[in-house]
């Protein structure tokens, strides 16, 4: 998620349980563009060990080419393009969601890049603009390119985080495709995890805000597997990654308001649900000053219990969060 799922997160992530693989935030790719920098670091200096795909989003075939050659320069497991992203300011250059209302165009991006590439090549896709009628469309113009792989993230721009996600055309996905799908989308605990799998039959699952939220989830998908007691993270458990996030996005030469602020990014999914109506949440989003930010969670996070192992329905559809989400898809 762009903003959010940097290098910093991918060290404090990797102390919790790596995934299996890393997607980078995204590289917005124009005529005029350069690869950013400190995105090409989490290539560069990954101290996961695990395998980092980088993602690419854009419309102007001749400058993805050229981005794509360049990415392949630096230890990579793919290319990736990003068809999924749902932000108004991207859709409006007709480019991630935005190229859902023009599958012909994505057909001659594909082509070009896949004829570019010399590695792997993977997409994530939405399914549709407006409605998931389009996805059938799409999926004839993704199976006619060899790509390695496909993520669905399985609602449709319009939906954004709205609406539940549409498992039976993650589904079509899996029986359409010659190449593995992997299922995107409200993957927010184990439990959703299980049936996002199993109603599926995805090859596998991308998690992004259900990471935020609880890092430690991927280690928990794995200890499920193996047949043991998955770990149950407490208040002081969280209260403790509120920590060292803490300690580990701060910037030298920042402000306090804006430190707090880029904290608040995070705290808009690992809050989700903790206390009666949320109440750390809401208390949390109108703190200004270091001493009220931690007075705070020490009052909600600083005592016995544990941490809720999903949110709140209502939770989900949070504006505030969605308007994070969708600007760091």
């Amino acid at each position: 998620m762009q903003d959010v799922t940097d290098l910093t997160f991918m060290q404090v992530i990797h102390r919790r349980g790596d995934p299996d693989l890393y997607f980078t935030e995204y590289f917005r790719v124009h005529r005029d563009s350069k690869l950013d920098k400190p995105i090409l670091r989490s290539i560069d200096e990954n101290p996961t060990g695990r395998p980092i795909i980088a993602q690419m989003i854009g419309v102007d075939i001749p400058s993805l080419v050229r981005s794509a050659k360049e990415l392949e320069k630096h230890p990579i497991a793919a290319v990736d393009l990003n068809l999924g992203c749902p932000a108004p300011i991207v859709c409006s250059k007709n480019a991630g969601g935005g190229l859902l209302r023009n599958p012909a165009q994505i057909d001659e991006i594909l082509k070009a890049l896949r004829d570019a590439i010399a590695g792997r090549f993977t997409v994530k896709t939405r399914i549709g603009f407006d409605h998931p009628g389009e996805f059938e469309r799409l999926l004839e113009v993704f199976a006619r390119h060899p790509i390695d792989a496909l993520t669905v993230h399985g609602r449709t721009v319009r939906e954004l985080y709205r609406s539940e996600v549409h498992l039976p055309e993650i589904r079509q996905a899996v029986e359409a495709m010659p190449c593995p799908v992997i299922a995107n989308g409200n993957v927010l605990s184990t439990r959703l995890a299980r049936e996002t799998a199993g109603q599926t039959g995805a090859a596998g699952l991308m998690i992004g805000r259900g990471a935020i939220r609880n890092p430690w989830i991927f280690r928990q998908l794995r200890e499920e597997a193996a047949g043991q007691t998955p770990f149950a993270p407490t208040l002081r458990d969280i209260l403790a990654y509120v920590e060292e996030l803490f300690e580990a996005m701060h910037q030298p030469g920042g402000t306090e308001r804006g430190h707090i602020a880029r904290m608040k990014k995070f705290l808009n999914f690992i809050g989700q649900g903790i206390g009666e109506n949320d109440a750390f949440l809401q208390a949390v989003r109108r703190a200004e000053t270091y001493p009220a930010f931690w007075a705070i969670c020490r009052e909600h996070l600083d005592v016995p219990g544990d941490f809720p192992p999903e949110p709140a329905r209502r939770a989900l559809i949070d504006d505030r969060s969605e308007r994070l989400a969708a600007a760091g898809s």
